[in-house]
């Protein structure tokens, strides 16, 4: 059986290895040189619940999962019970016969099997490539080389487990899909890992985060790969820290970027409008979960747009954007980080758990990715004492960093040209004339930037942004 779209769905409770072989399964076909989109669909529990991946591969893009799918693996009854409308037509459903005493399809003894072997529980999931591999026919040495390329903690029992399910599986259903290669091996990122990339690429110097889902991944990249992108990452104690401290970093002349979701955004709106005033280069990542309140951790809602465009108390400028693809949020993190730095202002990165966290086969643009340059004062010229806050045409001030000869002072309170508090009618309003002409300014270099994209000449009109654009197109 050959198709288009070949979708691979595998589901079973919370520690029983289901991302794990979703993953692999995504890895195999990025292999073969095949476009992938995998979703990862997990409730907020360390055990138990019900985990799924979904992961669909075709040699043409594929912009989303679909539900649909060829094969299903179900690790356990409920993800039969969940999954066994989700099996296409001419599907294969391969289920544990030890959970599931009834069930149409292939039934296979998983469960006893991994009994077979210490950690039986943590091992049952390797049941999900074994029963791919012999679906798509491929041999049991190629069955044993990915184990040991994705499995390698206790990988003899890992093969020995495999090859036994393998065995049952072809007997059974013999193998069912032929799947076509592509030119090439493809590299896999997620949401988050494009817009760290992105961010770096611009030349990100420093990351603040705490832990939250779904934008937790972004500290966990960059802290991983900290020296190969020459970025240093914290972790504060709390969301206020987080900003606080970017700030004071962007202030020494660190770019900087911060990463949250809707509950810790709302505990750093008062740094964010401290940087309004201060005039301070802020990105920060926004992955929306569903709200309000804590909501649900590990779903998707876009829910936070109206949150992010009003975002701060006050007035001035935002920048707002949310990527539609994994390519485009390696893109947008580094004009975003660029325009921040260029205007001297705040500026969100909007996304979603499904862009966020969605694995995909993804190329970037690196020769096309903005770099962060502000417009710097040359010490010593004839202009006198270093003013931060200069009045100029665009509103934008030129910046200095410490150390240096003269004073520099940022300040959240309203001030005049030197950052000095003041509560003159004419000095405040003189600074709200000055912000705001950063406006026209930005207005002006975004009719130069692609900021929407169209796809299709003809049909109806959809409007949709993040990660739903890529959802439409399918």
């Amino acid at each position: 059986m050959t198709s288009d779209v070949f979708t691979y769905i595998v589901g079973g409770k919370a520690g029983e290895g289901v991302k794990k072989a979703g993953t692999t399964a995504a890895n195999m076909f990025s292999t073969m040189g095949r476009h992938v989109f995998q979703m990862d669909d997990y409730p907020s529990l360390i055990r138990g619940g019900h985990n799924f991946s979904v992961v669909s591969t075709s040699t043409r893009e594929v912009t989303s999962h679909y539900m649909a799918a060829n094969l299903v693996v179900a690790l356990d009854e409920r993800s039969y019970e969940t999954h066994r409308s989700h099996v296409a037509d001419g599907g294969v459903m391969v289920f544990n016969s030890d959970t599931v005493k009834e069930g149409a399809g292939i039934g296979v003894s998983m469960s006893t099997e991994a009994a077979r072997y210490p950690n039986a529980a943590l091992r049952v999931g390797v049941s999900g490539i074994a029963a791919l591999c012999a679906a798509m026919g491929q041999s049991k040495q190629d069955l044993a080389d990915t184990i040991t390329a994705e499995y390698r903690h206790d990988l003899e029992n890992n093969i020995a487990f495999a090859g036994a399910i393998y065995d049952e599986v072809l007997e059974k259903s013999g193998a069912k899909f032929t799947l076509e290669r592509g030119v090439e091996a493809k590299r896999m990122f997620t949401g988050n890992e494009a817009i760290a990339l992105g961010a770096a690429a611009a030349g990100l110097d420093m990351y603040f985060g705490y832990p939250m889902t779904p934008a937790s991944t972004v500290l966990h990249y960059l802290a991983g790969h900290d020296r190969e992108l020459g970025v240093t990452v914290v972790h504060p104690e709390s969301e206020i820290a987080v900003a606080n401290m970017a700030i004071g970093a962007a202030a020494a002349g660190a770019r900087v970027m911060v990463g949250t979701s809707g509950g810790g955004f709302a505990l750093m709106e008062e740094a964010f409008s401290f940087a309004g005033m201060a005039e301070v280069p802020f990105l920060s990542v926004l992955s929306s979960r569903p709200g309000p309140g804590t909501g649900v951790p590990t779903y998707t809602e876009q829910a936070d747009l109206r949150f992010a465009l009003g975002q701060g108390h006050g007035d001035f400028p935002r920048i707002i954007a949310s990527p539609g693809t994994v390519s485009e949020a390696f893109t947008l993190a580094a004009e975003m980080m660029a325009l921040v730095w260029t205007y001297q202002t705040t500026g969100i990165l909007l996304t979603e758990k499904h862009l966020s966290e969605s694995r995909v086969t993804a190329e970037f643009d690196l020769e096309g990715a903005a770099w962060a340059e502000p417009t710097m004062h040359a010490e010593g010229h004839a202009g006198g004492e270093y003013r931060r806050y200069l009045k100029t045409d665009d509103g934008v001030s030129p910046l200095l960093f410490p150390p240096s000869a003269g004073s520099i002072k940022w300040s959240s309170y309203e001030h005049d040209e030197a950052g000095i508090t003041t509560e003159e009618a004419g000095d405040i309003a003189a600074m709200h004339d000055k912000r705001d002409r950063k406006r026209p300014a930005l207005i002006e270099k975004l009719k130069g930037i692609r900021t929407v994209n169209r796809y299709g000449a003809d049909g109806p009109v959809v409007l949709a942004y993040g990660s739903n654009a890529a959802q439409v197109r399918g």
